[in-house]
């Protein structure tokens, strides 16, 4: 009887689907940057720009909420466009970030919404503060190998607003905004 009902595990078990599990993406550093625009004393909207910069994706495609994001990238990596304004934000206005501090967000839960969209809570480290921010998340688009790399790709995007104040970043808080719209857009490749 034993011998029977083993068996017959077995096989449900051997005709059982493996489960999925979370498969490991590297960011592509020349696709990936994140933009940020505050309002500069009602008269512009200032944009600069992180790129290039590390992270990778736990990507669960069968269970998007079990997955996970890791970012890291220098302060000193800011692009703003105009040297002198590059200068003034890496001063002790702002970053200071003369002693190369990196910027990190690690995610902690992701909450899908939709087919493609998900909300994305993380711990993100700046200034030398570490706040939770939600990440309003969309996968733009995957394949199972890029034309020109050949391994499976995606493509994703958010938005969230980030709180300068809460990062020690407010300097001239109200006229230069404390608000800060952020917008994201990486691709990431299975490169093992």
């Amino acid at each position: 009887m034993k011998s029977h009902i083993l068996g017959a595990a077995v096989a449900v078990a051997a005709a059982s689907p493996a489960f999925a599990e979370a498969e490991k993406y590297a960011l592509d550093a020349s696709h990936s940057q994140i933009v940020f625009s505050y309002d500069h004393f009602g008269f512009s909207t200032t944009t600069s720009m992180f790129s290039g910069f590390d992270g990778e994706i736990m990507w669960d495609k069968e269970d998007p909420a079990a997955s996970s994001v890791t970012v890291t990238f220098p302060e000193s990596s800011l692009i703003s466009g105009w040297d002198e304004r590059t200068q003034h934000l890496m001063s002790g206005d702002f970053f200071g970030a003369d002693a190369g501090e990196d910027i990190t967000f690690a995610s902690t839960a992701i909450e899908v919404t939709g087919d493609d969209t998900a909300l994305i809570t993380g711990d993100l480290t700046m200034n030398g503060v570490t706040k939770p921010v939600v990440l309003d998340a969309r996968l733009n688009g995957a394949a199972d190998a890029h034309p020109m790399a050949g391994v499976p790709w995606a493509g994703f995007s958010a938005t969230t607003t980030l709180k300068r104040s809460d990062f020690n970043l407010g300097a001239f808080a109200p006229m230069v905004s404390d608000e800060v719209a952020v917008e994201i857009s990486i691709e990431a490749g299975k490169f093992e």
